[in-house]
C-alpha cells in the first residue's frame, strides 16, 4: 500500500495512532502547545541538537529545513532556544512547526504569527550562539528517540513520533480505529463497551 499523504495523516488524531505505537513513541506531555487553539500538524522531522545554553544549531536549521518539515529539537532546560523572528522566518520558509525539548520566548509574536510551537515553557533570556552540532542526526526529545524523516503528528492531545519505516503500517491501524469509532453512535458504543467491561470483571471474579 502506498505511503499516506500529509493530508491523510492530519485526518487522524494522535489518540488513534496509539493503536500502532507504544507509549515510548509519544513525547512527554510536559512539552505542550505554547498557544491555543493550534491546528493539528504533521510532517517529517528535521532533527536538531543544541548545546547547553546555546541555540546556534536551531538558528542554522531554519535555513536548512525543507518546506513541510517539522523541526524537532533536543535542547537544554535553561535559556530560550527560539523567539518571534526565528519562528517568523521558519514559517516564511514553509516549516510546519517546532517541537522543542526546552524553552522559548516572544510568545506574543509567535501567537500573532500563528506559528505552531511545542515547548516546555517560557524563558525571557536567550542562549548563546557558539556551538554547532550536525543536523538531521538522531536526537532525544521528550524522552523519545527521533530520527530525521520520522513522521510527527501533534495536536492538543499530544505528540506522536512515527518511525519512518513503519509509517504506512501505523497509519493503517490508526485509520481503521478512526473509521470503526466513527461508524458507531454513542448507544452502540455503550453496548459494546459494557459487554467488554462486564466480561473482564467476570473473568477477574468481581461480582458487585
Amino acid at each position: 500500500m502506498s505511503k499516506p499523504t500529509i493530508e491523510q495523516l492530519l485526518d487522524v488524531s494522535p489518540c488513534e495512532y496509539s493503536e500502532g505505537l507504544p507509549i515510548e513513541q509519544f513525547i512527554d506531555p510536559v512539552i505542550h502547545q505554547m498557544w491555543s487553539p493550534m491546528p493539528r500538524i504533521a510532517g517529517p522531522a528535521f532533527t536538531v541538537k543544541c548545546g547547553k545554553g546555546d541555540h546556534l544549531s536551531l538558528h542554522a536549521a531554519i535555513y536548512r529545513a525543507k518546506s513541510g518539515d517539522v523541526i524537532v529539537v533536543e535542547a537544554g532546560p535553561d535559556y530560550a532556544n527560539t523567539g518571534g523572528n526565528v519562528c517568523a522566518i521558519a514559517k516564511q520558509r514553509g516549516v510546519v512547526a517546532m517541537i522543542i525539548d526546552g524553552f522559548i520566548r516572544d510568545i506574543g509574536e509567535i501567537r500573532e504569527a500563528q506559528f505552531p510551537v511545542y515547548a516546555r515553557g517560557l524563558m525571557p533570556k536567550p542562549g548563546a550562539k557558539e556551538q554547532m552540532f550536525p543536523l538531521n542526526q538522531p536526537i532525544r526529545c521528550g524522552g523519545v528517540t527521533v530520527n530525521a524523516g520520522d513522521y510527527i503528528v501533534a495536536d492538543e492531545e499530544g505528540i506522536a513520533v512515527i518511525p519512518k519505516d513503519k509509517l504506512t503500517e501505523v497509519y493503517n491501524l490508526a485509520r481503521a480505529r478512526t473509521d470503526k469509532d466513527a461508524a458507531m453512535n454513542l448507544a452502540e458504543w455503550k453496548v459494546q463497551h459494557s459487554k467488554k467491561i462486564e466480561s473482564k470483571l467476570q473473568e477477574l471474579g468481581y461480582s458487585n
